[in-house]
């Protein structure tokens, strides 16, 4: 009889835990292109005052590039027809436009029907006061879609991530960003390594260091040790030729803090000097841990036969992997 109890109890447990996980629910991946929003919206708003609002944020010429590209390529879908199939998009904006609806205001959500998903809904009585919503919060909106973008890449690159070139970084560096495969150490010193990913188009990352001076992080300075640094590092095909930075277009400067680490972010187009080659590219410059010197990781493409938002936008996310060694160290002890 204990020997019958026990075997029902067993099989109890077992019922339960099986319960259990059929509750659990699994999200799909999601859909879509990288670069690419579901707008949810009526057609008549679309093609009036709110839809030009939207396109006007969301599909605007990319502010990072010397072509002309669109920020994001946009897709209309009415509310009739937003089904299963736009559901499992990677990115969907929605507007519930509607004299009943309970709350005014912006909605930021994560992982509604497929994964890893950003969707954003904007209830509104009415276009006008859907376009002041959109207008106010026009940054926070980008700043999710651009993030959601970025973690997708780093999510895939840690999962196939070519952990050699972290481990021979680190070594030098004391921390480093994720690659992917296919990724390659081209070059390395004790104060300069070249990362590339040269198949289809130049995808490549540089990463340096040098002392701290005095207000280190003002765009001039940034832009001298940038140029000094590619310089002696980056030769072009021919002699006397050298990557640096174009006088031709805007470089900007930009403070930024993610996952509690502060950075200088500079965007600009590079060029070889005495050359004709050029393209875009984004650095981050920040301490090292003790403070005694400056990092930069930079990410730089040469597409010239393809539209290069992309392409920057895939390299780019790589920069917001940097992981320190010793931090890397210390998680893993603790998760061990």
């Amino acid at each position: 009889m204990k020997t019958y109890k026990k075997m029902l109890l067993s099989l109890a447990a077992v019922l339960a835990l099986a319960g259990c996980k059929s509750t659990t629910i699994m999200l799909p991946s999601v859909s879509g292109k990288a670069g690419e929003v579901i707008v949810v919206m009526e057609k008549s708003d679309w093609e009036d005052a709110l839809g030009g609002d939207v396109r006007d944020l969301l599909a605007c010429d990319c502010p990072w590039l010397a072509q002309q590209e669109p920020l994001y390529n946009l897709v209309n879908v009415i509310p009739s027809g937003f089904g299963d199939l736009f559901k499992y998009h990677r990115n969907i904006v929605i507007f519930q436009v509607n004299p009943q609806v309970d709350t005014t205001g912006i909605i930021f959500r994560h992982d509604v029907w497929a994964a890893p998903q950003c969707a954003i809904q904007i209830n509104a009585p009415d276009a006008a006061t859907a376009s002041g919503i959109l207008k106010e919060k026009g940054p926070m909106i980008v700043s999710a879609l651009e993030q959601a973008e970025r973690d997708r890449v780093i999510r895939n690159t840690l999962r196939y991530e070519e952990h050699t070139i972290y481990s021979q970084l680190a070594d030098i560096f004391g921390g480093a960003p994720h690659f992917p495969t296919g990724y390659k150490l081209r070059k390395a010193s004790d104060s300069f390594a070249w990362i590339a990913d040269d198949k289809q188009a130049y995808q490549d990352v540089f990463i340096y260091r040098y002392p701290v001076e005095d207000e280190p992080f003002t765009l001039e300075k940034i832009l001298a040790h940038r140029n000094a640094v590619l310089q002696e590092n980056v030769p072009g095909m021919f002699e006397g030729t050298y990557m640096t930075t174009s006088k031709f277009f805007p470089t900007t400067l930009e403070f930024l803090k993610y996952k509690g680490r502060d950075f200088a972010q500079v965007r600009g187009m590079w060029e070889v000097q005495n050359d004709f080659m050029g393209g875009p590219f984004v650095s981050h410059s920040f301490y090292s841990p003790d403070g005694s010197e400056i990092f930069v990781a930079e990410a730089w493409v040469y597409a010239p036969k393809f539209d290069k938002r992309q392409y920057l936008r895939q390299v780019e996310s790589l920069l917001y992997s940097w992981e320190w060694k010793k931090a890397a160290e210390d998680e893993e002890n603790a998760a061990n």
